[in-house]
């Protein structure tokens, strides 16, 4: 902040905060080593033969999860990542070296989507857990492995199939047993100020909390818990109104939400209505969440009118109201109790989506074998993964390698579905930037 000349104090229209909770990045796997066109040339072994080894395997990209990391901050200066290729294969049938694999480390609460889609590919919420997301290419064939009775001595190798690319946006859900939610400065970053070692910032103007705080708190009992003071939540969040998204991130993952309410309306807003307006905002942002177990913390109830509001907003919600005090502390030790109790009864099961398994690798979306258009200069553009990827192994300097390229596509229907869109001998046919001519 700063002070103007009339000593009025300005707070900056802009805060920045250290808390990175979402980025998006763009990784790369590992091509395939080239496979090896090579044949045995030793002394007195006139007829040796094909020896040429495959291509090693191109590496994955492998996410995994690291406890000492709280936030995506090492994404902000950072975000390309291209694994390493497979090394090409060599004479005397020797195989190429498999790559090692690309490991990127993320702190729990890490969900993990395709940006493009927004399929969640993978969540991670436990020390060392991993998900390959994005596989490295096969190393290609060397010519010893295309002999045959018809081919004794192959003079064409393949080439490593090409890694993939994907650009993914990474998510931070913190993990905490319990969120505290309600509108800005109604007392949660207090609360968690004086049942816990955290020091979160606390002033008397809204959005004091620009990133979630968390406090490790203990009750006279010796029980323990990990509560989250999340970001103010205010009408219209659901549509990422104010700081809603970044509050309703974390909110997913707690086990218990506990609801701080103004009881003495120091801001003029109604108790109830403050209640209603959080819980749609949570029901609308995902209908999961208002299902979670959730008490009401009736805050400042050392201010004048918070026992008469009390009253009333007894009478009008059914769930357990804690009326505390968090300057004062009054019936905080009450509240701990009560919470710790409530999360004995809650499984600490992982939070995760029903109906997906993120644990899985990233499988790439199916579609037509190939496709035929026309470009603006009349040429006939052949597309689709499968024939692109069969392109890009295939290595058009050696004739045979060539040869058998058009032998596959021709049973793969190319020719034929070609000579339906009206091609004639001479015209231009392209896959990805190169171009040939078709001849019947």
């Amino acid at each position: 902040m700063k002070c103007n000349v009339h000593g009025h104090i300005i707070f900056n229209q802009e805060v920045k905060t250290m808390f990175i909770d979402q980025v998006t990045i763009h990784v790369k796997s590992g091509s395939g080593g080239n496979g090896k066109v090579a044949f045995r040339r030793e002394k007195y072994v006139p007829m040796g033969g094909p020896a040429g080894g495959d291509g090693g395997r191109g590496a994955d990209v492998i996410f995994k999860v690291d406890e000492g990391l709280a936030t995506l901050m090492d994404f902000r200066y950072n975000r390309h990542f291209k694994a390493a290729n497979g090394e090409d294969g060599m004479s005397k049938n020797k195989h190429g070296k498999d790559a090692e694999d690309l490991i990127i480390y993320v702190p729990p609460g890490t969900t993990i989507l395709d940006s493009k889609t927004k399929n969640p590919l993978a969540d991670l919420t436990e020390q060392y857990q991993e998900a390959i997301v994005v596989r490295g290419g096969r190393g290609g064939r060397g010519n010893v492995r295309f002999t045959s009775s018809k081919n004794p001595a192959p003079h064409f190798a393949e080439n490593g199939e090409p890694g993939s690319e994907l650009e993914l946006t990474l998510e931070l859900k913190l993990i905490a047993d319990v969120g505290l939610i309600g509108f800005p400065n109604v007392g949660k970053s207090t609360l968690l100020s004086v049942v816990s070692a955290a020091k979160p910032k606390i002033a008397n103007y809204h959005f004091t909390t620009l990133a979630p705080n968390l406090g490790v708190v203990e009750t006279a009992d010796h029980r323990s818990f990990v509560m989250a003071d999340l970001p103010g939540l205010i009408e219209g969040a659901h549509e990422g109104v104010g700081l809603g998204h970044q509050f309703l991130r974390h909110a997913e993952r707690t086990r218990l939400l506990v609801h701080v309410i103004d009881m003495a309306s120091t801001e003029g807003r109604d108790p109830y209505e403050d209640f209603m307006q959080i819980n749609k905002e949570l029901e609308q942002y995902d209908e999961q969440i208002i299902e979670r177990d959730q008490i009401v913390v009736a805050n400042k109830m050392d201010m004048p009118g918070a026992e008469e509001n009390l009253q009333i907003f007894s009478e009008q919600v059914d769930l357990p109201i804690y009326p505390i005090s968090a300057i004062t502390k009054s019936g905080t030790r009450e509240l701990l109790y009560a919470i710790a109790d409530l999360l004995d009864q809650i499984p600490k099961t992982p939070l995760v989506y029903e109906d997906e398994d993120l644990s899985v690798v990233y499988k790439h979306e199916e579609e037509e074998t190939f496709a035929i258009s026309r470009a603006d200069d009349g040429a006939y553009i052949v597309s689709g993964h499968e024939i692109e990827k069969l392109f890009q192994m295939t290595d058009f300097n050696q004739e045979e390698g060539a040869q058998r390229f058009a032998r596959q596509i021709r049973r793969m229907g190319v020719d034929t579905a070609l000579r339906d869109k009206g091609i004639r001998d001479g015209d231009i046919v392209r896959i990805l930037d190169f171009e040939f001519e078709f001849m019947d």
